[in-house]
């Protein structure tokens, strides 16, 4: 903490607000010089610009940890957002932090991956970032060379697929890259479905004429995803290294992910707005238009959405992200196979990068289905601490970065694509009320969204170093097989 004198200027202050973190709320003024939060307190002294914070919340600015930015999809198809747009409309929508993937594709070399992505977002994301690896193609070169250096670069997590023909890995992949994990201080996030189980639902349909955008709904079974979720928990455990299932959509996966940590595993949930806000039905609607709506996980039932609510109330999901994975609805993106591909064609993923946090504080806080502290615990802390950002961003603490998003909890808006900032021309929650919004962004004491305008350039973000995965106190153990302590001494490197 650094005790300032008397004749010390803030840079900006922000006055009679009401500031939450996760853990408490108070009334406080904060004062921020040389891009940190630097006091926290009343009458903290004179500051070269002031903030009147009145009848606001004053919170923690949030953290956009799963997102598909200026990516190309295993198809090949490129999303609508660069990392200007994507930025921005993360900006817009109360973040001062995004991860999104790198992703290698099968033949490729990591540094060339994180290279690529490197000279994407620098130049362009207006707020700081970091990146998620996806791997592909786990060969011995990238686990034993490449991802040791990976991780020494603040790349701490990546993200494996148990599904998609050109994604997937399989079990003995898993271990090699779990056991890597753990010895390296990694995060795995896994997209746990049953790849045989899809495609031979998708054969069943496509042969018996059902090829409309609904159909993508079915052909992902909800047993797919449990199935999935369950065995990437048991090869985790084997080895006893964390894992974050990412996009849950079923009340059979939550509970799974809920009985392996109360048994004492290291898993982490993670849910999305589409599976508590949307509904399959959605997807019925002719001239194609329900293309808008595929994703995978497939949005699912009015029972399935009151059971992931109840799995975020209560603590099974620690994080809370959108999925962003933006493509317009034409010849780019959904309709890149034709204007009327079966549903095994229509480019999955759906846009809400500016939508996750005012859907939550709406329909989550205003409603009181959760607490201030559990908001902001959702839209940033959770995920500083889970993928290695707390040393910096999070919380409203003295000696962070001052990243912090002011909202008006009163103002009411209805949702419409042409009011939202992503390169996009539909958004699922179109026509949606909420109430609730943030009205000023700061990125690191610059304000970077202020009266519905933004106020910094390309590039105004910056690369952040993110720590290596910290399991003390977490519970676990080694599979006896593994430990030495119960298998005759033998040693097994992992």
């Amino acid at each position: 903490m650094r005790i300032l004198l008397v004749m010390d200027v803030f840079d900006l202050k922000i006055t009679t607000g009401t500031v939450a973190n996760a853990t408490e709320t108070f009334h406080s003024d904060i004062g921020i010089k040389d891009c940190l939060i630097t006091a926290i307190g009343k009458n903290i002294g004179e500051a070269k610009r002031v903030i009147d914070a009145t009848g606001k919340f004053v919170l923690p600015g949030g953290i956009e940890a799963h997102c598909h930015i200026e990516q190309e999809s295993s198809g090949g198809i490129m999303t609508s957002d660069d990392y200007y747009s994507g930025s921005v409309s993360a900006a817009f929508g109360g973040n001062t932090c995004l991860i999104p993937f790198a992703a290698q594709h099968r033949g490729q070399k990591l540094h060339d991956v994180l290279a690529l992505y490197h000279s994407r977002a620098k130049p362009k994301s207006v707020i700081d970032y970091s990146f998620h690896l996806i791997i592909s193609d786990p060969t011995d070169e990238v686990i034993n060379e490449e991802l040791p250096k990976i991780i020494e670069q603040g790349i701490t997590s990546f993200k494996i697929y148990m599904t998609y023909d050109k994604l997937i890995v399989d079990d003995q992949q898993m271990l090699n890259i779990l056991a890597a994990a753990k010895k390296l201080g990694a995060l795995t996030m896994i997209h746990a479905e049953n790849n045989a189980m899809i495609n031979w639902m998708s054969e069943k349909l496509i042969d018996s004429s059902h090829q409309e955008p609904k159909y993508h709904a079915l052909s992902h079974p909800r047993t797919a995803e449990s199935e999935a979720i369950n065995r990437a928990i048991a090869l985790s455990s084997f080895i006893d290294t964390p894992i974050l299932i990412v996009h849950v959509s079923t009340e059979a996966g939550a509970r799974i992910i809920a009985k392996a940590r109360y048994d004492g595993q290291k898993v982490f949930g993670e849910t999305c707005p589409q599976y508590m806000f949307l509904n399959a039905q959605t997807m019925d609607l002719p001239d194609m238009q329900g293309a808008q709506f595929c994703c995978s996980p497939p949005l699912r039932d009015r029972a399935s959405q009151e059971e992931i609510w109840r799995c975020l109330q209560n603590g099974t999901f620690q994080v809370y992200s959108s999925d962003h994975a933006p493509y317009r609805f034409d010849e780019t993106g959904k309709l890149h196979a034709g204007k009327k591909p079966p549903f095994t064609k229509i480019a999955n993923g759906l846009p809400g990068i500016e939508t996750r946090l005012p859907l939550l504080f709406s329909e989550g806080y205003i409603k009181k289905r959760i607490t201030l502290n559990h908001f902001v615990a959702l839209a940033a802390t959770n995920v500083s601490r889970i993928y290695g950002l707390d040393h910096r961003k999070g919380s409203i603490t003295e000696g962070k970065d001052a990243d912090i998003a002011i909202w008006d909890p009163e103002v009411k808006k209805i949702i419409k694509a042409e009011d939202l900032h992503d390169n996009m021309e539909f958004t699922p929650y179109e026509g949606m009320q909420i109430t609730g919004w943030p009205e000023t962004v700061i990125q690191r004491g610059k304000i970077v969204i202020e009266e519905n305008a933004l106020k910094v350039e390309r590039g105004n973000g910056e690369f952040i170093h993110r720590k290596k995965i910290d399991c003390t106190g977490m519970p676990g153990r080694l599979a006896p097989e593994l430990d030495t302590n119960e298998n005759f001494g033998t040693k097994i490197d992992i």
